[in-house]
């Protein structure tokens, strides 16, 4: 049997892209998850600000969040389906971006995202 530091899935979990939430209060939590878009992250995470209310089909603008300046780059612009619907927000910048459609890559390992408040 393997101990945690010998099992080869735990060491590829230890491995996996991180993000950095940063909420509306200022609590950053940093979680690492290959797998998934940003919203379904934070969900799985409990972050508070994230909601994702149509479920991650860019429809409800519930999980906005501002890409760091320095991550825009690698992150990309909004699509223009998400674009659409950001353009409704009051709270929208250049940086806004909607957390369903930032899928997490080893591009973005050390991503930092600012929770936008409904």
């Amino acid at each position: 049997m393997f101990s945690w530091n010998e099992n080869p899935q735990n060491e590829r979990i230890e491995n996996m892209a991180k993000v950095t939430f940063v909420t509306e209060s200022g609590e950053e939590i940093t979680e690492n998850d290959g797998t998934s878009n940003l919203m379904e992250i934070a969900r799985q995470n409990d972050v508070d600000g994230i909601i994702g209310a149509c479920g991650g089909v860019c429809s409800c603008a519930t999980c906005h969040v501002r890409v760091k300046s320095e991550w825009l780059e690698r992150v990309g612009r909004a699509g223009e389906d998400e674009q659409d619907l950001l353009e409704l927000e009051d709270r929208a910048d250049e940086r806004s971006r909607l957390s369903c459609q930032i899928e997490m890559t080893d591009e973005l390992d050390g991503l930092v995202v600012e929770v936008v408040p409904l």
